[in-house]
């Protein structure tokens, strides 16, 4: 074994948990290739707001690298941090245009969003979160999630588009790009079925490949390398929106930001980790505050660097899926974070398309723990098929938790069984019916 493999063994306990070097960078490879889109797709949204769309995109890489990089090195699990979709487009839509906040207020209220993150951490409340929820809800979590990450897929690809009268349709199988998105999606799961080691990352290369002669990957004026631009117009600038924090106004979207990220993050630790197998035997997450407070530190520092709410991503499954089982693969993904600051151009050639069909794979892999709840039970069954199918369908992880939990509480209350219900359950039920009201 080589120093550096002795290394890597020693900090991120490869053999313990069954895995090698190799599964680990391949893993990280494929996690960071299905969410690289969020280098792009976080500036843009976020540049609505008339935030400086260069620094955004150089906040958004060192806030993922920052929170990517203390999920390696202090909760040793294979999964991503980066800003969060429905996040960054509550800010900017949300508490930006509709409620009139200047953006720095509202990178304010990211950052103390992150300081109360930070204390909740601290004081282990996060974490009986966690803890308390019933094994039931969190194996529909991991089932909803699968059912979740598989419609964005589906929606990435066009396969599956919005229709006014009946919500949704199915896309024009003879555009070029949804046609890649079929073809990819075809030769993925060939390569997956046939047990091909990185089927997932060979199926984005080739279908990233194939969609040059199509038109769909655009090579025009491509660059390989250039320097990052400057993060001046957005670092710090939060200082600036402290004194609307004193506003009234800004207490629910505080509470709000802070509500959505807890249980956004939540869903997708618990459902990846019920996945790879995390869990122990009472359904409880070792090292759920250490994982709970990287994303703590990475929103806090991303509201300093520029950018919103920093979560853990479910795009993590699909390198869960390659292998991956320790922090090694989320050490990758911070390298490969860190490196795209120079290579952004490179990594913005992979179209959407091509990533589309490996998350709808890692939806049908995050379905397997649906087979150990007990369906027979309806006390059981009801609260988990609502977290199942609240998820996809409100296009919201939090949603499917919050409905998931009442269920449980109400039907045991209902039922006589109240004595199977903690005291942590009976807070989150109180405290998600008043949400409702705010």
């Amino acid at each position: 074994m080589s120093v550096q493999e002795g290394f890597l063994e020693r900090v991120f306990k490869l053999k313990e948990n069954n895995t090698t070097v190799r599964t680990e960078v391949l893993a990280g490879f494929t996690t960071f290739m299905t969410m690289a889109y969020i280098i792009f797709v976080n500036p843009t949204i976020l540049s609505t707001t008339g935030m400086d769309f260069n620094a955004v995109l150089v906040a958004t890489i060192l806030a993922s690298v920052i929170g990517t990089l203390l999920m390696a090195f202090l909760a040793n699990y294979p999964i991503a941090v980066a800003p969060g979709m429905g996040l960054n487009a509550f800010f900017a839509f949300t508490i930006v245009k509709q409620m009139g906040y200047p953006w720095e207020a509202a990178l304010a209220a990211v950052f103390m969003s992150g300081i109360i993150f930070i204390i909740l951490t601290l004081t282990k409340a996060r974490e009986a979160i966690v803890n308390s929820i019933p094994l039931s809800l969190k194996l529909a979590i991991s089932a909803g999630i699968g059912l979740f990450i598989a419609l964005i897929g589906l929606q990435s690809a066009g396969i599956v588009v919005s229709n006014p009268d009946t919500l949704v349709q199915l896309g024009n199988l003879r555009d070029p790009s949804v046609l890649l998105a079929v073809i990819g999606l075809i030769i993925t799961a060939a390569l997956v079925g046939l047990r091909v080691k990185g089927a997932l990352l060979l199926g984005i290369i080739i279908t990233t490949l194939l969609g040059i002669p199509l038109g769909v990957t655009k090579l025009e004026g491509l660059k390989i390398v250039s320097l990052p631009p400057s993060l001046a117009p957005t670092f710090g600038a939060f200082r600036l929106g402290l004194g609307d924090l004193l506003a009234a106004g800004i207490i629910p979207v505080i509470f709000t930001l802070t509500f959505v990220d807890l249980f956004d993050t939540l869903g997708t630790l618990i459902g990846v980790s019920s996945k790879a197998g995390f869990l122990d035997e009472k359904g409880h997450l070792p090292r759920a505050g250490q994982a709970l407070m990287s994303d703590a530190i990475a929103t806090t520092c991303g509201a300093i660097l520029g950018t919103s709410t920093c979560v853990a991503y479910i795009e993590s499954a699909s390198g869960v899926a390659e292998g991956g089982r320790t922090g090694l693969t989320a050490l990758v993904v911070g390298l490969l974070f860190l490196a795209s600051l120079f290579f952004s151009p490179l990594v913005g050639i992979v179209p959407a398309v091509a990533t589309a069909p490996v998350l709808v794979i890692v939806g049908i892999f995050m379905m397997e723990p649906i087979m150990k709840i007990d369906f027979s039970n309806f006390l059981e069954a009801a609260p988990a098929f609502l977290t199942i199918t609240i998820m996809p369908f409100t296009y919201d992880i939090a949603e499917g938790i919050v409905w998931g939990v009442l269920a449980y509480v109400f039907l045991n209350l209902i039922t006589g069984n109240a004595k199977k219900i903690s005291l942590t359950m009976w807070i989150l039920a109180v405290l998600f019916v008043i949400r409702f009201f705010m």
